[in-house]
């Protein structure tokens, strides 16, 4: 989504950070045709200091703002969908116990049992009307901002891990460099 509209629109960030991130293993493409490759996982005797992926993950349930998502998400979708599976049980019940109901003439050929189908499906479309007008209100916001959360976590972890890399490796370069050239003195002596 990059374009929003709305009076706070310029200050919301809704671009998704993964949304061009491949999920290796799952039958995405990498952009040449093939699948992405499936890759190994780190070992677990890493030796960096920052938390890593599953700490932050962790972190993240346990925030408020991941809670209050998760709130708003259960307290619309418990009473949805008791609602309509009530009032589905209530039409399957209903013709099957009260069949004189049912048959009775609504207008012309059409009788209860077809109004009360029809009602079916409207609800099932209102229903999911309902449902992504609430997650677009109440929910993709805040989940957003966390998937952002997260996504800077892990962006600075992998940073800070490039950064140990690199200085391990000038540090090991600078160690050969040390024993060549005291080999190089040695043989000149």
């Amino acid at each position: 989504m990059e374009k929003q509209e709305g009076r706070d629109a310029a200050g919301v960030r809704l671009d998704d950070p993964w949304y061009d991130a491949l999920a290796s293993g799952w039958g995405e493409l990498d952009g040449t045709g093939a699948p992405a490759p499936v890759l190994p996982p780190q070992s677990a005797d890493r030796q960096s200091p920052g938390p890593c992926a599953a700490d932050i993950y962790l972190e993240v349930q346990r925030s408020a703002a991941f809670q209050e998502v998760r709130g708003r998400y259960r307290r619309f979708v418990v009473p949805a969908a008791l609602a309509f599976l009530t009032w589905y049980l209530a039409y399957v019940v209903a013709a099957t116990t009260a069949p004189g109901l049912m048959a009775r003439p609504v207008v012309g050929a059409v009788n209860v049992a077809m109004v009360a189908g029809l009602g079916q499906f409207l609800t099932t479309f209102l229903l999911t009307w309902a449902y992504a007008r609430h997650a677009r209100l109440r929910r993709d916001r805040a989940a957003l901002d966390l998937r952002w959360t997260v996504f800077d976590q892990t962006r600075a972890q992998q940073q800070t891990r490039t950064q140990e890399q690199a200085r391990a490796q000038e540090q090991t370069r600078a160690q050969e460099q040390a024993r060549a050239q005291e080999m190089t003195r040695g043989h000149e002596r």
